[in-house]
């Protein structure tokens, strides 16, 4: 930068919050009130009067993620106690410090240090970090512009003397093939979604890094969808309204008590529960009159003769099954004769849904109708039907734990030995090697921010790491709109599976599951095989989503927080099997496979008792 800007980037890095005398060596003692660490206790400070012995040892990129590892010090003052070091990664634009990070103190090992040439009162001279910059900005990507990255160092002497140093990266060049790196960013939000690329070069003249981001695409998704919304809103309110109405006037058609009705709005076929559940019923000696409505989402349309079928069916049903967010009945009134069965598509309670997340980004309105009428709540254990109850709105006398009837199958052996040899037969890659399984959950508020940051996955480094033993495979959550984008030297090792539709099935033949806040860890949990929690945003999600447990004691696993502790797990078999029986028992009630049996007892009870009644 300028001589003149330099001096006022040097300027700018005096303590903010703090008023610079006339000799601008030294800075006022801070009042007693803003007294938050032994860096503020400091009786003088010293700025840029020395120049500190430094060097980058690392400087790796992986997609938008940075690792950065060196060393900083002062000759002549000693750095022995990790709590008087302090340092930050300065991201600069025109003399002004956009953000600053700090960096991991590192200690020193005396190996290292004599590799250095560093006595022992330097052993805290290292430091180490790793920096997402599709995320530095408030969480965000870096903001359109150039930038430059600088090393603060402050230390705290033994005569409570603060020294405050700002330097460049030095010549980071080595670190760049062909002396350029560069990558896309990505970010999505409920109203837009937006791409830069993001170029990394050395800066001869700076000597430091010299970052750039540049927007390549920004689009509206919330224009998109109020001018969709737009045209057929009223369109839309018709039919929700003809739909009510109609249904009202149905109600006072009797009941059919044989009639059962399935409805989903994220499902085209009778999977999941919905498949276990059927066949029940038709396992009865009794004969049921069936219907189905099924849609692959709540975006997809329906015609207006769907919508008077639906009415009819719905108010003339003895029970109506659903097994997912189902937004077009919750303004009906279920008659007083007739059963609304929730078989919720998620095992467990894990991460807080529903009413559980009111005043939450994404939650809900206290007045709002959603699910509040459902009679029935199926769910897999009584220790958790509290949870479901406040999440619904319902009370708790409604949710009923017979279990969950899509875990049926990993009770039933000859199942679980076909799916295994038809997985085989279509996929001959499985065999031969270990399977990790990566299903994590995505990140957004909901359906339409929905995404999942592949930039913490080090590709490079689970390929040359795991490739020789494992085979990677990615099961992405549907909501996720973002690619995956497998580079093409790893195309035997990382497999995409997203598409297919039953992940219980990938389970039997995974032998480690890698996920963080999905409830697939409760059916992984049945097979008693390791589970990995990489959960690089805990942190976050606590604060933002947060839990029905405490997370860090609840998961039945080692919780990885970076890809390379991720590895280093999987490498050294450091998982926690001795969390397995007990959380299995404490989400599952009984281990026997007869869910789907219970839960259709549970749903023909009343209506067995109904009929007795009649009788008498």
């Amino acid at each position: 930068m300028k001589e003149r800007e330099f001096l006022k980037f040097k300027l700018g890095t005096l303590f903010r919050k703090r008023s610079v005398q006339k000799n601008l060596d030294h800075v006022d003692e801070v009042s007693e009130e803003k007294l938050f660490s032994l860096f503020d206790k400091a009786e003088d400070v010293i700025v840029n009067k020395n120049i500190p012995e430094r060097a980058i040892t690392q400087f790796q990129w992986n997609e938008s993620f940075l690792t950065i590892e060196g060393y900083m010090y002062i000759d002549g003052i000693p750095l022995q106690r990790e709590d008087t070091v302090r340092r930050k990664l300065l991201i600069v634009q025109k003399g002004a410090i956009i953000k600053s990070i700090p960096l991991k103190n590192q200690r020193l090992n005396e190996t290292k240090r004599k590799q250095l040439g560093l006595s022992e009162q330097y052993k805290w001279a290292g430091f180490y970090q790793e920096v997402n910059f599709s995320k530095v900005n408030s969480g965000k990507p870096l903001p359109q512009g150039n930038f430059h990255l600088y090393i603060e160092l402050e230390i705290l002497d033994e005569n409570n003397i603060k020294y405050h140093e700002t330097h460049t990266l030095g010549n980071i060049n080595k670190f760049l093939k062909q002396d350029i790196y560069a990558t896309k960013m990505e970010h999505f939000s409920a109203k837009k979604r937006v791409k830069y690329n993001f170029i990394v070069t050395y800066d001869e003249e700076e000597k430091t890094a010299h970052v750039s981001s540049h927007k390549l695409q920004e689009i509206d998704q919330g224009a998109i969808e109020t001018t969709m919304k737009n045209e057929n809103r009223i369109i839309r309110k018709m039919k929700r309204a003809m739909f009510q109405i109609l249904y009202q006037l149905f109600c006072f058609l009797p009941v059919k008590q044989k009639k059962i009705t399935f409805a989903s709005d994220s499902r085209t076929d009778l999977s999941g529960n919905f498949e276990f559940v059927y066949q029940e019923f038709l396992n009865r000696e009794e004969t049921f009159d069936f219907h189905f409505f099924l849609k692959e989402s709540i975006n997809t349309k329906k015609s207006i003769a769907e919508y008077i079928q639906m009415a009819y069916h719905f108010a003339t049903s003895r029970h109506i099954l659903i097994d997912d967010f189902y937004p077009i009945i919750y303004p009906l009134k279920i008659r007083k004769n007739a059963d609304l069965v929730q078989l919720w598509h998620a095992v467990g309670a894990f991460k807080t849904f529903g009413y559980s997340r009111i005043g939450l980004p994404g939650g809900p309105s206290p007045t709002s109708k959603n699910h509040k009428n459902y009679t029935k709540v199926i769910v897999s254990s009584d220790h958790i039907r509290k949870h479901y109850a406040e999440g619904f709105g319902v009370d708790i006398e409604n949710v009923i734990s017979t279990g969950i009837p899509r875990t049926d199958f990993f009770f039933d052996e000859l199942k679980k030995e076909e799916v295994r040899s038809r997985l085989y037969e279509e996929y001959p890659f499985l065999r031969g090697k270990k399977v990790i399984l990566f299903a994590p959950t995505f990140r957004g508020n909901g359906q339409q921010s929905a995404h999942y940051p592949f930039e913490v996955l080090n590709y490079d480094q689970l390929y040359q790491e795991l490739n020789d033993e494992y085979i990677f495979l990615f099961k992405i959550h549907p909501f996720v709109k973002n690619q995956i984008n497998i580079p093409y030297q790893y195309s035997e090792f990382f497999y995409d599976f997203s598409d297919f539709r039953e992940i219980n099935e990938l389970l039997l033949i995974a032998d480690v599951l890698v996920t963080d806040y999905s409830s697939v860890c409760f059916e992984f949990a049945l097979l008693q095989k390791p589970m990995i929690f990489f959960s690089y945003d805990v942190d976050e999600y606590i604060r933002t989503r947060d839990f029905y447990y405490e997370y860090f004691s609840f998961i039945p696993g080692p919780l990885a927080k970076t890809c390379n502790e991720l590895v280093s797990i999987v490498k050294n078999n450091q998982y926690e099997f001795e969390k397995l029986d007990s959380f299995v028992h404490y989400f599952f009630d009984d281990l026997d496979g007869l869910s789907s049996k219970r839960v259709v007892d549970a749903i023909l009870l009343e209506q067995n008792e109904d009929d007795e009644k009649e009788v008498l």
